[in-house]
């Protein structure tokens, strides 16, 4: 497989390597956005979140939350953003799964931000029950 991050998970590309288990690997982001950026992936190939396990989902958040105490403690940071992008459109720039978590300091000039919608009421409900039906 041509994929960059299964080749770092598989040792074959070095990495700043925060903590590893059986299915998760965390690392920090080579092209940081803040200091301490990480980036928390599953071992096992996942294109995005919904190639994801139910178990894969709960470890990476459980782990996060671990991680993101870490960080906290260690950075003493005021902020930490969780994103996590799926396709292109989206902004995902490498086909595994991975969730950022970006430490958040005063006047650090980061934007994570787009233009918001205005719905009707009419527009919410209508798309409530399109979801619904699915769900």
């Amino acid at each position: 497989m041509d994929c960059l991050f299964c080749k770092i998970i598989a040792g074959e590309i070095p990495s700043y390597k925060l903590y590893e288990d059986d299915l998760i690997y965390v690392m920090l982001d080579r092209y940081p956005s803040a200091r301490g950026h990480s980036l928390i992936l599953p071992k096992r190939h996942s294109a995005d979140v919904y190639d994801l396990t139910d178990e894969e989902c709960s470890r990476i958040f459980v782990t996060s939350k671990k991680v993101a105490l870490s960080l906290r403690e260690s950075l003493d940071f005021e902020g930490l953003n969780l994103l996590q992008n799926n396709g292109k459109a989206a902004g995902q720039a490498i086909n595994h799964f991975h969730l950022h978590l970006i430490p958040r300091f005063k006047g650090d000039g980061i934007k994570i931000k787009g233009e918001t919608m205005d719905p009707s009421p009419e527009e919410l409900e209508a798309v409530l029950k399109e979801i619904k039906a699915v769900l």
